[in-house]
C-alpha cells in the first residue's frame, strides 16, 4: 500500500511547534510516496492585528508572515532532499472568501504545488476551535452549521483551490470535544450543492484522518459524505493526517485508505504544480 500524507503542520502553523526538518526526516523514514507541507493561512488574518482593529475575532494575526516562512522553507527542503523525499509545497488557505483579494494573491503563487481550501472560522465568529459550545441549545448549534455549510458552498463556488479541506471540521469539537450529537444530515443538500461546484470545476475533497486518533473517533468527512462525492462523480481524493506533531505524521493514512476503497475510490492524487498525479489504491 502506497503511503501519502498530503495535510501536515510545522512550526510555520501557529498551533504547531513540529520542526519542519524533523517532519521531513520522519516522512523520509516513513517512505511516503507523498509528502505535502500545509501551513495554515488564514486569509481574514493576513496582515498585523492593528490592521483590522478588531474586526476579526482571532488571537492570531499575521499568516502572510507564516506563509513566506513556510513557503521558504520547503523551497530549501525541496533542494536538500531531491529526488529522496516527494516533497509537495503546499498551503492550507483558510477562510477565502472573507479576503478575496489575498486568496487571489496565494493561488497566484507559482511556488506552490498544491492549495487546501478550508474553512475553520465563519463571518462574526470564533475559530469552531475556540467556541464554547456548552451554553448553545441545539438551535444554536444548527445556525452556526448552517451558517458553515453555507460559506462552504461560497468556497466551492469560488473553487480556485485544489482540495477543500476537512468538510466535517466543526464536528471535531461540537461533537469530539463538547459530545453534541448534531445530525449533519439537515444539510445533505447543501453538501451535495457544494460537491456538484467541486466537480465541475475538476476539484477534490480530502480524507483528512486526525478525527480518528482524536476524541470525535471518525474521519472528516466519514464515509458517507465520501461516498456521496464519488457518487456524484467526483475523481479527486487526496488524504491527509492534519499532523501538528513528528509523531503525528501519516497517522490513520492507512485507514483513510480503506475508506476511499469502501466509498468506490480506486485511486488518490497528490498535487505537483497544482496538477493532480494520481496513484493506484492497492
Amino acid at each position: 500500500m502506497m503511503l501519502i500524507d498530503c495535510h501536515t503542520h510545522t512550526q510555520f502553523s501557529v498551533d504547531s511547534d513540529a520542526d519542519i526538518n524533523a517532519m521531513a526526516e520522519r516522512a523520509s523514514q516513513l517512505n511516503l510516496a507523498a509528502y505535502a507541507v500545509t501551513d495554515h493561512c488564514e486569509c481574514n488574518c493576513w496582515y498585523d492585528a492593528a490592521y483590522y482593529n478588531g474586526a476579526v475575532l482571532s488571537d492570531d494575526f499575521g499568516y502572510g508572515n507564516d506563509f513566506e516562512n513556510s513557503v521558504n522553507a520547503v523551497t530549501e527542503l525541496k533542494n536538500r532532499f531531491g529526488n529522496k523525499l516527494n516533497l509537495i509545497c503546499g498551503t492550507e488557505m483558510g477562510q477565502a472568501m472573507h479576503d478575496i483579494e489575498i486568496a487571489e494573491k496565494i493561488v497566484s503563487d507559482n511556488r506552490l504545488d498544491f492549495v487546501i481550501g478550508s474553512v475553520h472560522q465563519i463571518r462574526n465568529e470564533k475559530d469552531f476551535a475556540f467556541i464554547d459550545y456548552s451554553g448553545y441549545s441545539m438551535s444554536d448549534i444548527y445556525n452556526l452549521l448552517e451558517r458553515y455549510f453555507t460559506e462552504i458552498h461560497e468556497l466551492c463556488k469560488w473553487g480556485k483551490f485544489d482540495i477543500l479541506g476537512h468538510l466535517t471540521y466543526t464536528l471535531r469539537y461540537i461533537k469530539g470535544n463538547f459530545g453534541i450529537d448534531a445530525d449533519i444530515s439537515r444539510f445533505d443538500d447543501i453538501i451535495a450543492e457544494s460537491f456538484r461546484e467541486l466537480i465541475t470545476k475538476d476539484k477534490g475533497i480530502e480524507i483528512n484522518t486526525s478525527g480518528l486518533r482524536q476524541s470525535y473517533g471518525d474521519s472528516f468527512p466519514s464515509l458517507k459524505y465520501v461516498r456521496l462525492f464519488r457518487d456524484l462523480g467526483g475523481e479527486l481524493l487526496s488524504i491527509g493526517s492534519d499532523a501538528h506533531t513528528v509523531d503525528d505524521l501519516g497517522k490513520g493514512i492507512a485507514d483513510g485508505i480503506r475508506i476511499a476503497s469502501e466509498a468506490g475510490f480506486t485511486r488518490l492524487c497528490y498535487f505537483k504544480n497544482r496538477k493532480p498525479v494520481f496513484i493506484p489504491i492497492e
